[in-house]
């Protein structure tokens, strides 16, 4: 007997941050902003995907855009790009990209300090075309590039914190919270929130988290979501979609799991119940790639799981097929690292017009979005029964799935797309001057001079 699910119905906003927005008057002066971070297309990674939006739709609200990136890292069939290239109304200038040990933490560590290196210098040469910085956490300690900018030239600079370190390398057991990097870490942290012109993070918990370290610097952060792109992402019926003829997912209940397999995301979770419904005609299939990948494909060769299928990363352009090619959308995070990170394949999975399971702890704000939205459900971590009897479900009701599916299209459209969410950067931009912490002689003269 299937269980019956209690679906909670669509309500009305009434979290601050998720509130619809009023668009601001397009502004007659030009901004010139230059953002800092590592990975950008036609790299794979999420972060740079997302840093493109930004800068394309910021270039079109009187906002020149220039970019400083890598090379390539997660797109290893591209080796190099372009060193200066313009792309539209944003340059983009990249440097070349270490691949020490790139799999391994101190890989990763040691070629993201190279890429510091290489943007602080950066910064030295483009000093005279750059009204204010717009700093990522590609990598986790790029910003005090920012504070030393702002305390040695008087430049203004605005956080992006899409990861909060060093809380995710103590969760992981990376580092020790009493060890003396991570305190020096947490203090530089506080300085540079202080010193910052506003401070951009991706969810109200991690808003919370921040506020948590550093309570004084309350008034400065804002609330912004990911988003995905309804144009580039609309829901295609299996049997219209090549993809899923290319790898037999037309007939199937499938179950997709899109995006980084990292240390931070619930895979035991979605193993365990790809292992209750082994039996079922419902195939699993996880795009990607990741620090966990091995380790699933260890765990579903032990457990014999013929259900489970692995493909690699798809290009931007296959991803309107590949997201589509499935009947329900998965996303997780880890229960400790909740507020630290912001899984954004949350977004793109609710514009494929899927509904999504979410595992997760019983305060995230993707629980809340879900159960407001009325587009899936959302797990405890561990709960492998408690999903393998949702996808169960939902395997037997196309109907409810279709509405749960269209519940998140339509809210990706009203409060998640590229316009509405980069105009919030915009007015953040914009009110960083406006407010007079930069001084109209240096927008007119250059900060830099």
């Amino acid at each position: 007997m299937v269980k019956q699910f209690r679906v909670s119905r669509p309500s009305p906003w009434d979290s601050r941050d998720l509130l619809p927005l009023q668009l601001a008057p397009e502004r007659q002066s030009t901004l010139r902003l230059c953002i800092i971070t590592q990975f950008y297309p036609p790299d794979y990674a999420a972060t740079g995907q997302l840093i493109e939006d930004l800068a394309h739709h910021l270039g079109r609200r009187n906002i020149q855009v220039e970019v400083f990136t890598g090379q390539p890292g997660y797109a290893f069939d591209r080796a190099s790009a372009p060193v200066v290239e313009q792309l539209g109304s944003v340059v983009v200038t990249r440097s070349h990209l270490s691949r020490l040990w790139p799999q391994r933490i101190r890989g990763k560590t040691v070629n993201g300090l190279l890429f510091c290196l290489r943007a602080g210098l950066y910064l030295l040469r483009a000093s005279r075309r750059c009204d204010i910085l717009l700093l990522t956490t590609a990598p986790p300690f790029l910003q005090i590039l920012g504070y030393l900018a702002n305390l040695c030239f008087g430049v203004p600079f605005v956080c992006l914190l899409y990861d909060l370190y060093p809380d995710i390398a103590i969760k992981l057991g990376v580092v020790s919270p009493h060890h003396w990097m991570a305190c020096f870490w947490q203090k530089m942290n506080r300085l540079i929130w202080r010193r910052a012109e506003e401070i951009i993070v991706l969810s109200s918990t991690m808003k919370r988290r921040v506020m948590a370290h550093c309570p004084e610097v309350k008034d400065k952060i804002t609330v912004i979501h990911n988003w995905a792109d309804p144009a580039q992402i609309t829901p295609i019926e299996k049997p219209r979609n090549w993809f899923a003829w290319k790898y037999s997912l037309v007939e199937p209940f499938v179950v997709l799991y899109s995006g980084n397999m990292g240390r931070c995301h619930d895979m035991a979770t979605i193993l365990a119940a790809a292992s209750h419904l082994q039996q079922q005609p419902i195939q699993f299939v996880f795009i990607g790639d990741g620090a966990q990948r091995s380790v699933c494909l260890e765990q579903v060769d032990r457990l014999g799981l013929e259900n489970c299928r692995f493909l690699p990363y798809q290009d931007r352009e296959t991803l309107p097929y590949s997201l589509t090619a499935c009947d329900l959308s998965l996303v997780s995070i880890r229960a400790d690292v909740e507020g630290l990170v912001a899984p954004s394949k949350f977004y793109s999975a609710l514009a494929a017009g899927r509904p999504v399971a979410v595992i997760c702890e019983k305060r995230s704000y993707l629980r809340r979005v879900v159960m407001k939205v009325g587009c899936g459900a959302a797990f405890e971590n561990g709960d492998g029964t408690g999903l393998a009897e949702f996808i169960r479900y939902l395997s037997t009701d196309s109907q409810m799935a279709g509405r749960m599916g269209r519940r998140g299209r339509r809210c990706v459209e009203a409060k998640f797309s590229p316009e509405v969410c980069t105009e919030r950067y915009a007015e953040v931009l914009w009110g960083a001057i406006s407010r007079g912490r930069v001084s109209k002689s240096s927008m007119s003269r250059g900060i830099f001079r």
